[in-house]
């Protein structure tokens, strides 16, 4: 895969700003966390804060429908030789997705103001979405790219390899309030300047040779579109033709606006409902930063044209040509939440039960995540959970001990784990605690 395009384009944007993963599931019950209001702008903490920078928020994940954390790091790390471990090959399905979340607050804090809470941050989110055919991995096991030579199989379809990358800085405000003892309302309004978008779509890549051996040649068609908006990204070409995608610079490339609303309502004394809409929003990215390219490509070529690369990702491949020009919006990727909790010992222990679905570009990912929580004081908070997730199910903890939070909602079980995240958290607590 891309190395640069995938791994090194994201993190040049923010390193060595924090990364904090979309959200910690496991914290929405826990009532003297602050972190609860990214999946609820209703969930108001127990009192206003302040985040320390970098340390204040720093959380990472990553998840798939097939491969284990080490596959994905040796997708990244090797030099293409992965591909022909059989055990990797044996573990993927026919279509193989991958997601990576990153985000950070550079600035955050919130505060009471009489029944009202306000929050504010600054921060940078990175999504990386992709969806693999296990036919991309077929071809590049079969073939010898280097000594242009074929095993076994002389023609492969692939279709539908996707790419899509969404990274942009968030400038956010947000309120809510009690309107009586049962019901309490939140949204945020967040501005939003994109760093960059790329949204790559290989239809189809038809490769056929017409004999095997060191002198072949090849059939090729291929149905590919790219969409690409960021400064100091430059589409690479040789004889008309991209080769490559190159990052140099960063710079802001597109603005739009973001919303998210939430209600939380006490049904009786213990229990209580709540909802969110998260990510409702869009990105307009101008003519000047934002590049197209279409492939028209049905053509015999042979070793000399045929180029050297083997990876998954492979512009050479494409036939991809430079097109006009021109302005587009993106939209971002909205998650519901709905939840449910009931309280025990005088509130100090929650059962609860946490609904949460992401409209992503590629596909949409749902999650059910069961979980029990322990919350005596303020400075001390504690949940246990457990979730239901596409692919399997996973368990969770988190806790927060005065200003420090610790936290995962997918435990690592060693390499083969399909989805970890890690969240840390450290915070200064900021005027009186509200009344309950």
């Amino acid at each position: 895969m891309r190395k640069l395009l995938l791994l090194g384009f994201c993190i040049s944007l923010f390193v060595p700003t924090a990364m904090q993963a979309q959200y910690l599931r496991s914290s929405y019950f826990m009532e003297g966390s602050s972190t609860r209001m990214q999946l609820n702008p209703a969930s108001q903490p127990k009192r206003g804060y302040v985040n320390l920078p970098v340390i204040g928020s720093l959380t990472a994940e990553v998840s798939s429908n097939s491969l284990g954390i080490q596959d994905v790091i040796d997708i990244f790390d090797s030099d293409g030789e992965f591909y022909n471990n059989d055990k990797f090959y044996n573990r993927l399905k026919g279509m193989n997705e991958l997601n990576i979340s990153l985000n950070t607050d550079v600035i955050s804090f919130g505060f009471y103001k009489g029944k009202s809470f306000w929050s504010f941050n600054v921060g940078a989110r990175v999504d990386v979405d992709a969806t693999i055919p296990k036919t991309m991995f077929e071809y590049l096991r079969a073939v010898d790219v280097e000594n242009f030579n074929w095993e076994g199989q002389q023609a492969f379809n692939i279709q539908n390899e996707k790419l899509r990358l969404n990274s942009y800085i968030e400038v956010g405000a947000g309120y809510s309030r009690a309107i009586n003892e049962r019901l309490t309302i939140g949204g945020k309004a967040k501005l939003l300047l994109g760093a960059g978008n790329i949204n790559l779509k290989i239809n189809q890549l038809y490769i056929s040779a017409k004999e095997a051996g060191i002198d072949s040649e090849l059939q090729l068609k291929a149905d590919a579109y790219l969409e690409a908006s960021a400064k100091g990204l430059d589409l690479e070409e040789e004889n008309g033709y991209i080769t490559n995608l190159d990052y140099n610079n960063f710079g802001i490339s597109g603005y739009g606006a973001g919303f998210d609303l939430g209600a939380s309502y006490q049904v009786m004394k213990n229990l209580t409902f709540s909802a969110a809409i998260l990510d409702l929003g869009f990105i307009s990215w101008g003519k000047s930063s934002t590049q197209i390219a279409e492939s028209n490509k049905n053509t015999i070529i042979n070793k000399d044209n045929y180029g050297d690369s083997s990876e998954v990702l492979d512009f050479e491949l494409y036939g991809l040509q430079k097109k006009e020009n021109k302005s587009r919006t993106t939209s971002l990727s909205p998650t519901m939440v709905l939840g449910g909790e009931y309280g025990l010992l005088d509130n100090k222990l929650g059962l609860g039960l946490l609904s949460t679905t992401r409209f992503g570009q590629l596909k949409t990912y749902s999650e059910l995540t069961l979980s029990a929580n322990y919350r005596p004081n303020t400075l001390i908070n504690a949940s246990l959970s457990y979730s239901m997730i596409q692919g399997g199910e996973t368990f969770g903890i988190a806790f927060k001990v005065g200003p420090l939070m610790l936290g995962t909602d997918y435990m690592y079980f060693g390499n083969n784990s399909k989805h970890v995240n890690a969240f840390i958290g450290l915070s200064i607590p900021l005027g009186k605690k509200s009344s309950d």
